[in-house]
């Protein structure tokens, strides 16, 4: 028997559970209610929807913050990675007199580290150079360019323009201008 159909039963009682329910909501026909402050937790533990409910949303709220932060902490900390680095061109010697003559060019990275398999170009600039030459850095990042410059009637000094490509898949690039060349004529003393 139960509160419902037993006359001396104590209407604000649950039989079931032995707990305290509102009774005027319980009048109105919508669900009783505990005014026992711990029957929130022990609703919570006898839920059986709780491992489909918010456990899975928890679980799909913590794997999306993960990842998210996951992808924030990559590209906080792989800024290097993510970024190009610069390369520069070191000519030897950086000045040479017209004529045919060897120019050693280093090419390095921002840190001062060869790199190796990148391309050098040595182009005319204000010196005459009969096309382009060209050379492939080896392990100690040195490349070896054969130039014959000439300089122009009354020219006194000209320059030849030294351009890298950068190896492939190394995550260089070559933007800034390099050092260039300097060709005098020689003093005639």
């Amino acid at each position: 028997m139960d509160a419902d159909t037993d006359p001396g039963a104590d209407p604000g009682r649950d039989p079931g559970r032995d707990r305290t329910v509102d009774v005027r909501r319980t009048a109105t026909g919508g669900p009783p209610v505990d005014l026992d402050p711990t029957a929130p937790l022990d609703r919570f533990r006898s839920d059986e929807r709780a491992i489909e409910g918010l456990p899975i949303r928890l679980v799909i709220a913590l794997v999306v913050g993960v990842a998210s932060l996951s992808v924030m902490m990559n590209m906080l900390s792989g800024i290097n990675g993510l970024a190009v680095t610069e390369l520069d061109a070191q000519p030897t010697p950086e000045v040479i007199t017209p004529g045919g003559t060897d120019v050693t060019v280093t090419v390095v990275g921002a840190d001062g580290e060869p790199v190796e398999g990148a391309t050098v170009i040595v182009k005319g600039g204000s010196a005459r150079l009969d096309g382009v030459s060209t050379a492939k850095t080896g392990p100690d990042g040195n490349a070896t360019v054969a130039v014959n410059p000439s300089l122009r009637e009354n020219q006194d000094e000209g320059t030849l323009v030294l351009d890298v490509k950068p190896p492939a898949g190394g995550g260089y690039t070559d933007k800034r201008g390099n050092a260039k060349v300097l060709v005098v004529k020689p003093s005639s003393d």
